[in-house]
């Protein structure tokens, strides 16, 4: 076997075991809970707010609508990346399928906002009576709902962060263990919380102040916040799908190690690139010129080893007697 081939040996051996790990696994069940109380408190939500006549309490159920369809998706790519694990047709294994699950969650995000924006448009041109104590109840219900939602989420990204990984460079302050997919589905479930906060005081405003232009001006409000959200969440995970990482620590890192060869200057980097292959796990491709005629590729990557997250290196060494 010659050390192109063990280098793709040792890439599938880490994706065998790290692509669907405790945390993963958990994250998984995480969502697919979440999921089914989502799907029963959106069709409560929808057809409360259909039935008191709450533009707030309807916005913020198709809007939950749409969290269920993004939560399913954000389950459904765990378990396609569990499926495909060791399918070799995925050359650095299945983990972006969740990042592109977040990606997608996000772009729903962006439609929930101008359907809600569109609704609450049209209550303030055509204002209607609401049942302020029903949607009150249906609004606090939904809070509680999300909160449940984001306890039982922020628990499976605790015990994925402490147990799912264990680098030891975490001194560094480095996100090396975002996992995007789980953090799409964290952020439906808290503007679904903020969107039923601002459903709570719209329609207090109402009930209380005969404010009634509150309920559809809080729905715009809440269109706004989905969308800044939704933003977020689509640079972060667009970052990846386009191998965006030259700017990342973890190539100051690379450069470092080479930086602090003992060759007595007689090596130069002279081409990087690196990109995530996993969550918290990275791969580089590097180019050297060196007058040392000992320097081998092994070399390097042991020089490499004291980063765990850099996961495959493939190392090219020019030797140049004269430059």
């Amino acid at each position: 076997m010659n050390s192109r081939d063990n280098k793709r040996h040792d890439l599938s051996r880490w994706a065998h075991n790290h692509q669907y790990s405790s945390g993963n696994a958990a994250a998984e069940r995480g969502t697919r809970l979440v999921l089914w109380i989502t799907i029963a408190t959106m069709l409560v939500e929808i057809v409360a707010g259909w039935w008191f006549n709450s533009m707030a309490v309807l916005a913020d159920g198709w809007h939950m609508s749409s969290h269920a369809l993004a939560i399913g998706l954000s389950a459904f790519a765990y378990g396609a990346a569990r499926k495909y694990a060791n399918d070799p047709s995925f050359a650095f294994g299945t983990w972006k399928i969740e990042v592109l699950a977040s990606y997608t969650s996000a772009i729903f995000l962006l439609g929930v906002a101008a359907a809600m924006v569109i609704g609450s448009l049209e209550r303030l041109w055509a204002p209607q009576t609401i049942h302020y104590p029903e949607a009150m109840a249906v609004a606090l219900l939904g809070l509680v709902v999300n909160l449940v939602c984001a306890l039982i989420l922020g628990n499976v990204h605790d015990h994925g962060h402490n147990h799912g990984h264990g680098h030891p460079h975490h001194e560094h302050g480095h996100d090396h263990h975002h996992d995007l997919n789980l953090k799409a589905a964290y952020v439906h479930v808290v503007t679904d919380a903020a969107t039923s906060v601002l459903a709570i005081g719209a329609l207090a405003g109402g009930w209380f102040y005969g404010w009634a232009w509150l309920d559809p001006a809080t729905g715009i409000v809440g269109a706004v916040l989905v969308a800044l959200w939704a933003k977020n969440l689509i640079v972060q995970s667009s970052r990846v799908l386009l191998d965006r990482e030259m700017d990342h620590p973890v190539v100051a890192e690379i450069r470092e190690v080479i930086a602090q060869l003992p060759l007595d200057g007689q090596t130069e980097l002279t081409d990087l690139h690196v990109w995530r292959v996993g969550t918290g796990a990275y791969a580089c491709a590097l180019s050297l010129l060196t007058h040392d005629e000992t320097l081998t590729p092994m070399h390097i990557r042991q020089a490499l080893a004291v980063h765990e997250e850099i996961v495959h290196a493939t190392v090219e060494i020019h030797r140049c007697d004269i430059c």
